[in-house]
């Protein structure tokens, strides 16, 4: 059986990324190119030329065609070969595979399956990347381990006491019990961890100022297979949200990944760090994304490390799972749900 879903969307790119320059990015085990046409709209095409396999995003662009840079067979922006050397007559199967996407909230996200499948009211939204009202760092780190290694570490936040103490790691986390929700319909995981009277650590107090003990809250929300987001929420111990919903006496930093399989045993990271505090001050928006970095890379050196583990135990090996663990559970059957009704399409 496959390792993941191909009929969903996922993140390829932010879209500063793409360009006028051909820009190649492995997504589920899929080699592709990526360029903006002249009016500015994402193209993804496969990377791997017709003709001879010559990767299309070591080729050039001619207007919105590329032009493969071995032999010069000229693909538009549906794929299909428009010219090749040497005859008239274009070969009727001159083509390869074109990719829908869709740039939103400061993304480019790709289909990889079937086409005619690609809704994009499904795809999940990160409204904070892309809204004035917040100021974001991101990156993208890659992960030389399978993409469900980082859903499990995202799902159970208590390792930050262990492997991110000194950064937003702090007792509290590990210690306060979780809350979780599992909506089977929409398949979105909720998992909330809210911290009365715990330590700041530096990651917060060297950003917002605050100094002492805080209420610090963790909300997850995943949407399977590709986007988490994490709503944190920081405040003086005791300040809460008013009556009317209204929370302004607190600070509020939406954490996203971007969770996208570059193959079976490799994973696209993305993160981005947005917070509605200190929004022109680049002293706080450099310190975030040092430090958020800092962290990632903490996830990625433990993840590589199990990926080996994972990948040299025995079959049937059984591993040991506790209430912290519910939300990675539940978000292991979604995605393997998702591969199995591709498989049932196919039967």
């Amino acid at each position: 059986m496959p390792t993941f879903a191909r009929n969903q969307w996922y993140v390829a790119a932010y879209g500063r990324e793409i360009g006028r320059e051909l820009f190649a990015r492995t997504i589920l085990g899929e080699p592709i190119v990526f360029y903006r046409t002249e009016t500015g709209e994402p193209v993804a095409l496969a990377d791997r030329c017709v003709h001879r396999r010559f990767p299309l995003s070591e080729s050039n662009l001619d207007g919105d065609r590329i032009v493969c840079g071995y032999h010069g067979f000229t693909y538009d922006t549906t794929g299909t070969c428009v010219a090749v050397p040497g005859q008239n007559r274009v070969p009727r199967t001159a083509r390869v595979p074109s990719y829908p996407v869709i740039e939103q909230d400061s993304f480019v996200w790709v289909w990889i399956g079937d086409p005619a499948r690609a809704d994009t009211a499904r795809i999940p939204r990160a409204p904070w990347l892309a809204d004035s009202g917040y100021a974001t760092v991101s990156g993208m780190e890659p992960l030389a381990a399978r993409y469900e290694l980082l859903v499990d570490n995202l799902m159970d936040l208590s390792h930050e006491t262990y492997l991110h103490g000194g950064y937003i790691g702090t007792p509290e986390v590990a210690s306060t019990p979780i809350t979780t929700e599992v909506d089977e319909e929409r398949e979105i995981i909720y998992v909330s961890r809210h911290m009365d009277d715990a330590e700041c650590p530096a990651f917060y107090s060297k950003s917002t100022g605050l100094e002492g003990r805080i209420t610090r809250w963790q909300d997850i929300e995943y949407h399977p297979p590709c986007l988490y987001l994490l709503h944190s929420r920081i405040a003086p111990v005791g300040v809460l949200p008013r009556e009317d919903g209204s929370d302004p006496d607190a600070f509020h930093v939406e954490v996203v990944y971007a969770i996208t399989p570059e193959t079976e045993h490799s994973t696209h990271d993305f993160w981005a760090v947005a917070r509605d505090f200190a929004l022109k001050d680049e002293g706080v928006s450099e310190f975030l994304r040092e430090n958020n970095r800092t962290v990632v890379l903490q996830d990625v050196t433990a993840l590589d490390i199990l990926e080996k583990v994972v990948a040299a135990e025995a079959d049937g090996y059984q591993e040991l799972s506790i209430n912290i663990d519910t939300g990675g559970l539940a978000a292991r059957r979604f995605l393997k749900r998702m591969i199995e009704r591709e498989q049932e399409v196919r039967a």
